[in-house]
């Protein structure tokens, strides 16, 4: 059985990693993913920035899944984390705390304020499976919403 994996060393791991592949699906159904900046929250939301116009945005308010890609991009660090949720824009003071929270990993995406139409999405979880190939056997944990809520 795989040692027990701690809510501070699964952020810790998920906030070492800036861009993830995020993926969507078209009202057609067709996949869409893209490479976006990301920051994550002590609730494991992630929040990026992107255009009104793309198709990741237009994607997501007709369909609210969203997956994600974390890690497996670094050279003899076989660690990934897949990740599941729904996808809104937030608004208020959970739009304020989110986007502190990007700009404390992205200063310069405050430039990117002067864009028409910048929007940010923020994606809370419902299922995340971390995986760490880098030991036999490989230590494999899965959380479900609540679950992640209640790591300790």
């Amino acid at each position: 059985m795989s040692p027990a994996l701690t809510r501070a060393a699964l952020l810790a791991f998920l906030r070492s990693h800036r861009y993830a592949v995020q993926s969507s699906a078209h009202p057609t159904g067709a996949p869409q993913s893209a490479v976006v900046g990301i920051a994550v929250s002590d609730n494991f939301e992630i929040v990026f920035d992107t255009l009104a116009t793309s198709r990741k945005a237009q994607n997501l308010r007709h369909h609210k899944p969203i997956a994600f890609v974390i890690g497996g991009l670094v050279p003899n660090d076989e660690r990934t984390v897949q990740y599941e949720g729904i996808a809104d824009e937030p608004s208020g003071s959970d739009r304020t705390r989110l986007t502190d929270l990007y700009y404390t990993v992205f200063p310069d995406g405050q430039e990117r304020l002067k864009w028409f139409g910048l929007i940010y999405i923020r994606a809370a979880p419902t299922w995340l499976r971390y995986s760490n190939y880098n030991q036999d056997p490989p230590e494999i944990h899965e959380f479900d919403a609540a679950a992640l809520q209640a790591l300790k």
